[in-house]
C-alpha cells in the first residue's frame, strides 16, 4: 500500500528516499539509508527487520544485488514484499514479489528506482520518474519530494495516503534530512509544509552535529 522513490546523486553521492502509504507511520518501516553504504525500501507487507538486515549486509560489504538476495533468502514471506536497494556505487537491485497486491511494480534507471503497490496503475510511478528526471536543476531533496507529489497527483495509491516520509544522507554518518508525517489526511502535502519549515535550518542541524557549541536554533542566523 505504498509508493516510493529511491535515488542516488552521482555528483554529490547523496542517497535518499521519499515514500507515502495508506497506513500509519511509513517512516518507521519502509525507508533505510546510510552514508557511503546505500538506500533501501522494504514495502508491501513491510517488515522493518528486513530493512535493517539489508543495511547490515551493505555494511558487511555486499553490493545491491547480493544484499537483496540475502534478504530474500532470510525472509519466510518474500512473495509478499517489494524490496529495492541502491548501493553507494549506484548499483541497483529491486524485486516485486508475486503476491504483492496489484497494481504492483517498479521501474529502474540510472541511480533511480520508483516502485509501488496497491496503485491504480503504473501511472503513479511513471509520474514520479518523469518529475525526478525533469528537475535536475533542483536540489536533490527537492527532487525527491517533487517526485512524491507527482505520484500523489497521478493517482497515488488506491484509498489515498495517511503517512509519508523523506530520508536523505549526504557524506556524514547522520541524516541530512529525516522528516515524517505519521497520520494526516493529506500526508504528502503536510510533508511539504514541514520540509519548507525545516529547509532553512538544514545547515544548522548539520553544523550542530559536528560542533555542539553552536547557538540554539532560534538564535542561529542562516
Amino acid at each position: 500500500m505504498t509508493f516510493s522513490i529511491l535515488a542516488r546523486c552521482p555528483r554529490t553521492r547523496m542517497l535518499g528516499i521519499a515514500t507515502a502509504t495508506r497506513s500509519f507511520a511509513v517512516g518507521s518501516r519502509v525507508p533505510f539509508a546510510a552514508a557511503r553504504l546505500g538506500v533501501v525500501a522494504i514495502m508491501a507487507k513491510a517488515d522493518a527487520r528486513l530493512g535493517q538486515f539489508a543495511m547490515s549486509r551493505l555494511t558487511a560489504g555486499y553490493k545491491a544485488q547480493a544484499a537483496l538476495d540475502a534478504v530474500v533468502g532470510n525472509d519466510s514471506w518474500p512473495e509478499y514484499r517489494q524490496l529495492a536497494i541502491i548501493d553507494d556505487d549506484g548499483a541497483i537491485a529491486v524485486r516485486t514479489g508475486g503476491d504483492a497486491v496489484a497494481w504492483a511494480g517498479h521501474d529502474v534507471s540510472d541511480n533511480l528506482v520508483v516502485l509501488g503497490n496497491v496503485l491504480p496503475g503504473r501511472q503513479t510511478i511513471d509520474a514520479m520518474k518523469a518529475r525526478f528526471r525533469a528537475t535536475t536543476d533542483q536540489p536533490f531533496e527537492d527532487r525527491l519530494l517533487m517526485a512524491l507529489e507527482a505520484g500523489r497527483d497521478a493517482g497515488g495509491q488506491i484509498g489515498g495516503q495517511v503517512s509519508s516520509a523523506i530520508l536523505v544522507y549526504d557524506q556524514d554518518r547522520f541524516a541530512r534530512i529525516d522528516l515524517r508525517v505519521d497520520q494526516h489526511e493529506e500526508p504528502v502535502g503536510e510533508l511539504r509544509r514541514v520540509f519548507e519549515a525545516y529547509r532553512p535550518y538544514i545547515p544548522y542541524y548539520v553544523q550542530r552535529q559536528r560542533d555542539p557549541r553552536v547557538p540554539p536554533w532560534h538564535e542561529w542566523k542562516p
